[in-house]
């Protein structure tokens, strides 16, 4: 634009009031809100974090949902324990040589016939139990992608006896002179192996006692594990489910039955009990652990069994079975 000679025109126009924007900068005045959180941007690590957190859930929560509905483990679910699976040639032909309770058994689809395949179908055949054509992915589905080598033996849940029903049908049961024996369980306390549970529930068969004890929680229950170590012995030896082991013993009290802590530092050595022939339950705690607090308080008599000194202490199973076989012993004097 020329000045048309006038100095300073052009210094004037610009010192005048300037043209507004009609709102076109109004957005950019408000800005661009709050920052987003570190875990909610893109390019952020913690973005990256927390999507592989989101899906490790999600797997475990696919997991849960395989297991349900037949996994290798049993789950709660709203209080309801899944079925359990025995899965592999050889766990599954001694599964059921065992006699452990089945519901199905699921044979992959043109399997690799060998002897076990062979002995496990006409074991089946023998029971009854129905044998079932499955494809591998369903095999896989059912045991949760573990090593199944097209064998899967499916066992339905195991049901728990209840602990006080259990002690007053058996106290009934000896004063009507039905047993000839005293009542004799078992309670653990924090064992959390199956087999040691399967080892115990065989020695409680081998040496007559009358039933096991186990813990709702922080405790073995009865699975495909245990079934087998027991050698088909919780057929015969009935397993309850304590919802609060403090309270059932308390209760074992009340009806008569004393409670004997196997623990090594007790008060009375195991060849000098002298409630042998009375009511008697035993309560043996996890190897590392011994007796929890509580427990300890509620048992009527701490006995220990006499071991080598260089020995720290005994299997929990090995401990029930040379308790179990001395009092047998006594009654049996």
């Amino acid at each position: 634009m020329a000045n048309n000679g006038r100095p300073g025109a052009m210094r004037k126009a610009k010192k005048g009031p300037s043209g507004g924007t009609g709102g076109l900068g109004r957005k950019a005045l408000e800005g661009k809100g709050p920052t987003p959180k570190a875990e909610d941007r893109p390019y952020h690590k913690a973005f990256k974090n927390k999507q592989l957190a989101e899906r490790s859930a999600a797997k475990r929560g696919d997991s849960r949902d395989n297991r349900a509905a037949g996994g290798r483990s049993g789950t709660n679910i709203r209080g309801k324990v899944a079925e359990e699976v025995v899965t592999g040639r050889n766990s599954v032909v001694e599964a059921l040589r065992a006699g452990i309770p089945a519901k199905a058994l699921h044979v992959a689809v043109r399997i690799d016939m060998d002897d076990r395949v062979r002995e496990s179908l006409k074991m089946a055949a023998d029971r009854g139990l129905p044998v079932m054509e499955t494809h591998k992915p369903e095999l896989d589905r059912m045991t949760n992608d573990a090593v199944h080598q097209g064998l899967v033996l499916q066992i339905p849940p195991y049901e728990y006896a209840d602990p006080t029903d259990l002690a007053a049908e058996t106290i009934e049961a000896w004063k009507k002179g039905h047993i000839r024996n005293a009542p004799l369980f078992v309670a653990l306390d924090g064992i959390t192996d199956p087999r040691n549970l399967g080892a115990i529930i065989r020695s409680a068969s081998a040496f007559s006692a009358h039933g096991v004890v186990v813990p709702e929680r922080r405790a073995v229950g009865m699975t495909a594990s245990a079934w087998k170590t027991s050698a088909g012995a919780a057929v015969r030896v009935p397993v309850a489910r304590a919802g609060n082991l403090n309270n059932t013993l308390k209760t074992f009290k009340k009806m008569g039955i004393f409670v004997l802590g196997l623990d090594g530092d007790g008060d009375v050595s195991l060849p000098e009990i002298v409630l042998a022939k009375d009511p008697v339950c035993i309560v043996v705690g996890s190897e590392g652990k011994g007796l929890s607090r509580l427990v300890r308080e509620n048992c009527d008599q701490i006995v220990s069994i006499p071991i080598d000194s260089a020995m720290e202490s005994l299997n929990a199973s090995m401990a029930v079975g040379i308790s179990l076989y001395e009092i047998s012993r006594q009654r049996s004097a």
